[in-house]
C-alpha cells in the first residue's frame, strides 16, 4: 500500500477513478489518452502517483521540487531553481490594459513565450492580440494573425490573456480539481495532477487555455532558470496550461514580463485591495470594462480607454 493510500488523501489513482464516473467511460478514456501515453513514454511512477499539491506536506513538496529540477537537467541540460511560491496576505491581484496606447506590436506575448518557457517550435504564448475595428467590441471578429505594419489608423488592438475570473468556469468544470482560484486572485493549475481532459480550455469564454500536445522542446541557454512549481516551471506534455500573472514574479514584487516588455506603457498592474495602488487608481478615474460581462465571470482583467 502507498503512502497516499494509507494517508486517507486524494491520491492520484482516486481521482481518476472519480473522473470516470463523472464523465462517463467513453469521454474518460478520451480524456486519460494524453496521461496514459505520457506513462508509457518516460512519466515516472512517482510523478503519476504524486498528491495533489494541496494535500502536500512541506517535506514532501520539497521532494517534488528538486525531482522537478533533476528532471529538467536530465531531459534539458539546464540547471534551474524550481520554488513554491506562496499567496502574499493582504494581496489580490488585478491588471488594466490601456487600449488607446497599445499598438499591437506584440512585445508582451514574446515576452511571456520567452519568460514562461513556452515550447519553442509552436511558438505558445498565454497572450493574443487581437486586432479590431475601431467601434467594435467583438473579440470573436478580431484577428490574432496579421502580419502588416502597426498600429494601423482604423484599427485597435486587444491583448488577452487569462482573467484570473472571481467565478471561473475553468475551475468549476475540472473534474479532479486540478485548477482553482489562490487567496491572491489567481487562477493556477497543478500541473503534475491534471489528466489533459480539456474540460477547461472547453469552458473558457476568453480562449485563454493552452493544451500541451507534445514535450516543448527549448534549447538549454534559452530555458528560463527561476521557475515556480504553480508558474513558469516546464510543463509536462498532455497538460493544460495557463497564464499566472507571472506569480513567480509578482509574489516577490517584480512585475509580470508582459507588462515590463511593453514599450508604451499600456499596462498597469498591482494589488487591488491597496486604496494607493496605481491600478486603484484606474479603476477608480478611468472608465473600464471587462470582456464578456454578461456571464458573470467576474474578471479580474480590466481594458479602458483614454477619453
Amino acid at each position: 500500500m502507498t503512502d497516499q493510500e494509507s494517508s486517507g488523501g486524494l491520491d492520484r489513482r482516486t481521482a481518476m477513478k472519480a473522473a470516470g464516473a463523472t464523465l462517463g467511460m467513453a469521454a474518460f478514456a478520451k480524456a486519460v489518452a494524453p496521461i496514459v501515453e505520457w506513462t508509457t513514454t518516460g512519466g515516472s511512477v512517482d510523478e503519476f502517483l504524486q498528491k495533489h499539491y494541496r494535500e502536500l506536506t512541506p517535506d514532501q513538496l520539497e521532494v517534488v521540487l528538486r525531482r522537478i529540477e533533476a528532471e529538467t537537467l536530465e531531459d534539458y541540460g539546464a540547471k534551474v531553481t524550481v520554488e513554491d511560491v506562496p499567496p502574499l496576505e493582504n494581496t489580490k491581484f488585478g491588471y488594466a490594459l490601456n487600449l488607446s496606447v497599445c499598438i499591437g506590436c506584440r512585445q508582451c506575448a514574446e515576452a511571456c513565450h520567452e519568460e514562461n518557457n513556452h515550447d519553442r517550435a509552436s511558438h505558445n504564448s498565454y497572450i493574443r492580440v487581437l486586432e479590431m475595428d475601431k467601434g467594435s467590441m467583438d473579440m470573436e471578429t478580431g484577428r490574432v494573425d496579421y502580419d502588416h505594419a502597426v498600429p494601423q489608423s482604423d484599427k485597435f488592438y486587444m491583448p488577452i490573456q487569462c482573467q484570473q475570473c472571481d467565478n471561473a468556469p475553468c475551475v468549476t468544470v475540472c473534474p479532479i480539481e486540478a485548477t482553482w482560484k489562490e487567496p491572491d486572485g489567481i487562477v493556477t493549475v497543478d500541473y503534475n495532477w491534471c489528466i489533459g481532459c480539456r474540460y477547461c480550455e472547453a469552458a473558457c469564454p476568453y480562449h485563454a487555455r493552452r493544451f500541451n500536445w507534445s514535450k516543448p522542446e527549448i534549447p538549454a541557454a534559452e530555458i528560463n532558470p527561476d521557475q515556480s512549481y504553480l508558474s513558469n516551471r516546464i510543463r509536462p506534455q498532455g497538460v493544460m496550461e495557463k497564464c499566472t500573472f507571472c506569480l513567480h514574479r509578482t509574489r516577490k514584487g517584480k512585475m509580470p514580463a508582459c507588462l515590463e516588455a511593453c514599450p508604451t506603457g499600456a499596462r498597469v498592474f498591482g494589488n487591488l485591495l491597496d486604496p494607493d495602488s496605481e491600478i486603484r487608481w484606474v479603476l477608480e478615474n478611468k472608465r473600464v470594462f471587462v470582456l464578456k460581462e454578461e456571464l458573470g465571470t467576474r474578471p479580474q482583467f480590466y481594458y479602458f480607454f483614454d477619453e
